[in-house]
C-alpha cells in the first residue's frame, strides 16, 4: 500500500517553498489534477532536474487521476533528467505502437502499451488497453502486464491492480526490494 501523502510531501519537496506549499494545498483539498498540473510545470518552469523513478512515479500518479498520458505525457518529457542511474525508465508514448495482446499470451482484445521498463532486469510495465468502438484505446488501462525483458512473454498480468500496485510489481519482479 503506498503512503499517498508521502509521496506528495516528496514531490513537492523538490520545488520552491511557494510552490511546494500550493501543491500540498491542493492534494489538502482534494484537487489533485491541479496539483499534478502544478508539479509539472513548476518543475519546467524552475529547471529542476528530475531521476527516472521520480519521472516514472509522477506519471503513475497522473494516471491514477486521469492525467495520463494527456495533459502530463508531453509536459513531464521535457523535464531535465538528473543524469543518475535510475531503476526504472519511463518509457514515451508516442514513439511506442501498441503490441497486441495475442503475442505475449494474453487475450487478443487487449493492446499493450510499454509503459515503465526496469533497467536491472530489463522487464517492462505494460498498460493493456482495448479498442474503442470509435477507434481510440480505452481511457484507463482494463489491467496491467508485466513483459518479461525480451517482450515476448506476459511474466505476470495484474487484472485487479492499481497503478502503484503494478508499478510495485515491477520493481519487485526482479527480486529487488522496492
Amino acid at each position: 500500500m503506498i503512503n499517498e501523502a508521502a509521496v506528495w510531501n516528496r514531490f513537492s519537496a523538490l520545488l520552491p517553498p511557494e510552490d511546494a506549499q500550493k501543491i500540498l494545498d491542493f492534494w489538502g483539498i482534494g484537487e489533485q489534477e491541479a496539483g499534478l498540473e502544478l508539479l509539472v510545470s513548476a518543475l519546467l518552469e524552475h529547471q529542476v532536474a528530475i531521476d527516472e523513478t521520480t519521472r516514472a512515479e509522477i506519471a503513475v500518479v497522473g494516471e491514477a487521476w486521469g492525467m495520463w498520458p494527456l495533459p502530463l505525457g508531453p509536459l513531464l518529457s521535457h523535464c531535465p533528467g538528473n543524469g543518475t542511474a535510475s531503476a526504472l525508465q519511463l518509457i514515451e508514448d508516442a514513439v511506442i505502437a501498441p503490441l497486441p495482446g495475442a503475442t505475449v499470451g494474453l487475450s487478443s482484445q487487449l493492446l499493450l502499451i510499454p509503459w515503465i521498463s526496469c533497467t536491472e532486469c530489463g522487464r517492462t510495465l505494460a498498460r493493456a488497453h482495448t479498442r474503442e468502438p470509435w477507434g481510440d484505446l480505452s481511457y484507463t488501462p482494463k489491467q496491467y502486464v508485466i513483459l518479461d525483458a525480451d517482450q515476448g512473454v506476459a511474466f505476470q498480468a495484474l487484472t485487479q491492480a492499481s497503478g502503484w500496485d503494478a508499478l510495485m510489481a515491477l520493481r519487485t519482479s526482479c527480486g529487488r526490494q522496492p
